[in-house]
């Protein structure tokens, strides 16, 4: 499976994407969806499960750019919140961190004694007060099981399910010289592309509902699009750049 590129330097990952470089797109998405993860933490928090010593969230395609924890950051901070206003005991976060095997974990790493700082300060929080925070970098596809059973109270993933698991099957000569469904693809192709969604989303949700404790949530960013096009331009501009990107890139080796 392809993953990112790590580290920090001139081709990294982090100082390329214009997600994760400016923040100007993700921090857009994460701000319009914070209300309804706002609004579902809130609904778990006030109900009689609410965790007694800790409090379990997942973020599931983190890559390794600096924003991979600021969705961590609000949740916690939304749920010290509540505890306080419920006068309940100091809980204990564990934060699970998901990519794939290839995934720089070590960058985000990095980042955690300032994200914990600038979280303690965030809050007004003391040592006194305030649990413990615990991290857990899990390589992994997340279209198979990650967690234990019933472990996770919070599961949250932005833009990261448009991914397949596998390229589908049967599209390897029907579809040359593009990477997405485009208006030149034949009806067997999107087609294709279809199955293999629904074959990946349909695995993705049976796994975190075995991994989601009881009343559990999860908040889910996905790519759309309002046209009933498939290869609306609306969802497969980019897909056009990288194409042309990557069938650039074959052509200098082939004539290299």
């Amino acid at each position: 499976m392809l993953h990112v590129n790590g580290g920090e330097g001139e081709m990294s990952y982090a100082n390329n994407s214009l997600l994760s470089t400016s923040g100007l797109e993700q921090r857009k998405v994460l701000s319009s969806t914070w209300l309804i993860a706002k609004e579902a933490i809130s609904k778990f928090c006030h109900q009689s499960n609410f965790p007694t010593t800790t409090f379990t969230m997942a973020e599931l395609g983190c890559s390794c750019g600096p924003n991979a924890l600021l969705i961590a950051s609000n949740l916690v901070e939304r749920v010290e919140e509540i505890r306080k206003r419920l006068q309940k005991n100091a809980l204990e976060y564990q934060i699970l961190l998901n990519d794939l095997h290839g995934n720089d974990f070590n960058a985000i790493f990095r980042y955690l004694p300032s994200f914990l700082e600038e979280l303690k300060t965030k809050i007004g929080a003391h040592d006194s007060d305030f649990g413990p925070c615990f991290f857990n970098g899990v390589p992994g596809s997340f279209y198979f099981r990650l967690f234990p059973t019933n472990s996770v109270h919070f599961f949250h993933s932005t833009y990261t399910l448009h991914w397949l698991s596998r390229v589908p099957e049967g599209i390897e000569n029907k579809n040359k010289g593009k990477i997405f469904i485009s208006s030149t693809s034949p009806k067997s192709v999107v087609e294709a592309y279809y199955k293999q969604f629904q074959m990946d989303f349909s695995m993705f949700l049976k796994c975190r509902a075995e991994e989601l404790v009881i009343d559990g949530h999860m908040i889910l960013t996905m790519l759309g699009r309002t046209s009933e096009e498939p290869w609306s331009k609306e969802c497969t501009s980019f897909w056009e750049f990288l194409s042309l990107a990557l069938n650039t890139m074959v052509a200098e080796v082939i004539n290299y």
